[in-house]
């Protein structure tokens, strides 16, 4: 039976009315997400922190303080203090370098010892490395007229770096602000974040989806510092017992690349070359380099063992995800793409589990 005049005039207003909601939803959504754009990095690693945190929190409750909001505050402060004292240590040393170049270079006094005859004989590049060292050695003033251009590029770069830094410290001290406001409210946050899984994912996967976010997020941030941590320890310690100038820095260098998942050869490698450089080779220094260079590589081995401890999927998902995470959106990216793989695993798989019961097993008749 066809519909009539009336009928089709009652379907056009309730489509038309549909598409204005849809439209004025969607103007809704996207006011919003401009609004809160420009404090979606800060928003997403309060989160992080507060996720990562909140189990401290919750050791402490009844132990120190009464309440969620001092408890959260005095780790917040205790955040603060670790951050801190390193960074004002790291500056200081920084600008104490600095200095003492400066009245160096002032001075002229600066001289680069001459080449010994055995690094000629490196292979690959030692005859090379032989003369840049000696032209450094005899004339450096001229090295330095000569490659002024690239010492140019190299010092805007480092200046970058720094204020890249700089700002992320910030980005990092305001986190763990917001951060400390979320664990205050951590029961009535983690019933929302149920809730508003619940109703995208339906009341199965919600809970279950918003439990495997936590843990993942948990996960990746302990693995990953936890491994920095370690093979900061690993390495540092050969440093000073080595006597290496500036070891304390350069193992807090090893836990910066390693947090940033930069590999660790990045410093090994270069203090390796220096070490054989000033003392030459012997058994000492061929020890130190094996030891330091395996030690440099011991995340490779720590994160399929660590990194996704505790997670319901396959450590593979984890790791490819916070590898490719990082690639395609930096640090914030390391927590983003574990969390979002782990997702899409566990409704892939609760979509084939639910279509493998949902089938009838064929007919099987005697013929």
């Amino acid at each position: 039976m066809l519909p009539t005049t009336t009928s089709r005039k009652a379907l056009s207003r309730e489509l038309l009315d549909v598409l204005i909601r849809a439209g004025l939803t969607a103007v809704l959504a996207i006011s919003c997400f401009r609004i809160v754009y420009p404090f979606l990095s800060l928003i997403v690693w309060s989160l992080i922190l507060a996720i990562t945190l909140y189990p401290l929190q919750l050791r402490l409750r009844g132990r120190l303080l009464n309440t969620d909001g001092r408890n959260a505050t005095l780790i917040i402060v205790a955040a603060f203090v670790i951050i801190l004292v390193p960074t004002w240590l790291l500056i200081n040393a920084i600008v104490d370098s600095l200095e003492h170049a400066m009245v160096i270079a002032r001075s002229g006094s600066f001289r680069v010892p001459p080449p010994a005859e055995s690094v000629a004989a490196w292979p690959v590049v030692g005859k090379r490395l032989y003369g840049f060292w000696a032209y450094a050695a005899n004339d450096l003033t001229g090295l330095a007229q000569k490659f002024a251009p690239q010492l140019r590029n190299v010092g805007v770069a480092l200046l970058g770096a720094v204020t890249s830094l700089g700002a992320g410290l910030l980005i990092l001290f305001f986190a763990l602000i917001v951060a400390g406001i979320f664990m205050a409210y951590g029961q009535e946050g983690h019933r929302s974040a149920v809730q508003i899984a619940s109703r995208i994912l339906g009341p199965e996967n919600g809970p279950r989806i918003t439990e495997l976010c936590t843990v993942t997020i948990r996960a990746v941030a302990q693995g990953v510092v936890g491994i920095a941590f370690i093979q900061m320890l690993l390495v540092g310690v050969a440093f000073v017992i080595k006597g290496v100038p500036g070891a304390g820095l350069l193992a807090l260098a090893v836990l910066l690349i390693g947090i940033m998942q930069l590999p660790a050869t990045l410093i090994t490698i270069p203090v390796i070359a220096f070490v054989i450089a000033a003392e030459g080779v012997s058994a000492a220094t061929v020890i130190f380099s094996i030891y330091v260079f395996i030690a440099g590589l011991a995340d490779n081995v720590l994160k399929p063992l660590l990194l996704g401890r505790g997670v319901d999927v396959p450590m593979p998902v984890v790791l490819i995800g916070a590898l490719g995470g990082m690639v395609t959106g930096g640090v914030i990216g390391l927590f983003i793409g574990p969390v979002v793989l782990a997702v899409s695993y566990q409704l892939f798989w609760r979509w084939v589990e639910d279509t493998a019961q949902g089938a009838r097993p064929p007919d099987r008749r005697d013929p």
